[in-house]
């Protein structure tokens, strides 16, 4: 996450010598702030309304994304590895769950990223149980499929988890099969991860399960669309993502998608979430750019004028509002975000409106 102003050092200061989960866990340099464990201001006044957690062993994630700043195979140590971009500090859980019951009220909810690694199945689920014995804000977890059976989402759900997420990220199984499966060397399976989507529809129901979409790795906006109202229908719900290149990984020379094009997904989701449109309604060129969204131009452009589409999409908080906003996550602070973290104000609506139906 990008911050105006920074302590070099986390209060945390001891080396990372045997600390692991479920003692300890790594956490965002957005919560860490949020948290008041490491001191900082973001632009334009955005705050970080989840306290991210990663699940954290000293060997790492076996899995290897080819986008993924955890990658087994990326260079350097797993300490060292950054992730979406910026550090992520290692805290005790006392530390972690000691600012959370002293966090501003902004902060909505806690998240638990697993990672690809056995041990992950029980901790990820002591640490859910001690977050809901210890603290008062929700906990969601965004899980790894590959190491899960049906009885590991039960059991998130018994030790107090309220919401999960799977980072499906790919939009067809080819893609998903060259950039997490086969094609990297990797252990994800396509039909793995829907299975256990569907396992955890069956648990905890819709609007419960939401289903991570990354936009720019090689789909068509056509294909993207379809993907997101097969989802909806089926009772998940999309939570977008823009291709952002880590550094040192597979992919650092790809370039993001298209702002338009991102515009154009982000409008589509929102439709179809709102009951507005459907992918049967939409129609696309020969390219399969979205040309016309299914709704008529008032309606239309009343839509875009809230803003709201094109805000960071993720798990809510009590007060039904986005709590997985992750500020900055997906590009550096500009009037033109991927993602916007806030409402945006009208110099950047005026720039939505300006580039939205621009076809690249």
């Amino acid at each position: 996450m990008f911050v105006l102003s920074v302590s070099p050092v986390p209060l945390c200061k001891d080396k990372m010598i045997k600390k692991q989960s479920p003692e300890y866990a790594k956490i965002s340099h957005a919560t860490a702030i949020s948290l008041g464990l490491m001191r900082g201001r973001m632009y334009r006044g955005a705050t970080n309304r989840c306290v991210n957690l990663l699940v954290h062993y000293p060997e790492g994630c076996s899995a290897n994304c080819a986008y993924c700043g955890l990658a087994k195979k990326r260079p350097g140590s797993y300490q060292e590895k950054s992730f979406i971009h910026v550090e992520w500090p290692i805290y005790s859980m006392d530390e972690i769950i000691d600012g959370i019951n002293n966090a501003p009220a902004y902060v909505q909810r806690t998240c638990i990223s697993m990672i690809t690694n056995g041990k992950c199945r029980r901790h990820t689920v002591e640490i859910a149980n001690r977050l809901r014995c210890e603290t008062h804000i929700p906990i969601a977890v965004l899980i790894s499929p590959t190491i899960l059976m049906k009885e590991d989402i039960k059991a998130m759900e018994d030790a107090g988890v309220d919401k999960i997420g799977v980072a499906i990220d790919l939009a067809n199984p080819e893609l998903f099969d060259r950039y997490r499966g086969k094609g990297v060397s990797g252990p994800h399976r396509w039909k793995r991860y829907w299975e256990i989507m569907e396992a955890g529809l069956e648990i905890f129901g819709h609007p419960h399960v939401g289903a991570h979409l990354m936009v720019g790795m090689g789909e068509t906006e056509k294909e993207m669309v379809s993907l997101m109202d097969r989802l909806w229908r089926t009772g998940v719900v999309n939570h977008l993502f823009s291709f952002f290149a880590e550094k040192g990984s597979r992919l650092t020379d790809m370039p993001q998608p298209p702002w338009p094009t991102y515009l154009r997904v982000q409008l589509a989701r929102y439709l179809i979430e709102e009951g507005l449109s459907r992918y049967e309604d939409m129609e696309f060129d020969q390219q399969d750019h979205i040309v016309d969204f299914g709704l008529d131009p008032i309606r239309l452009r009343k839509a875009i004028n809230l803003g709201t589409p094109f805000m960071t999409t993720g798990c809510l908080g009590p007060d039904g509002q986005v709590a997985c906003n992750r500020p900055f996550g997906n590009c550096l602070p500009d009037v033109r975000q991927w993602n916007y973290p806030y409402p945006p104000n009208e110099e950047e609506l005026m720039l939505i409106r300006e580039n939205i139906f621009k076809l690249t």
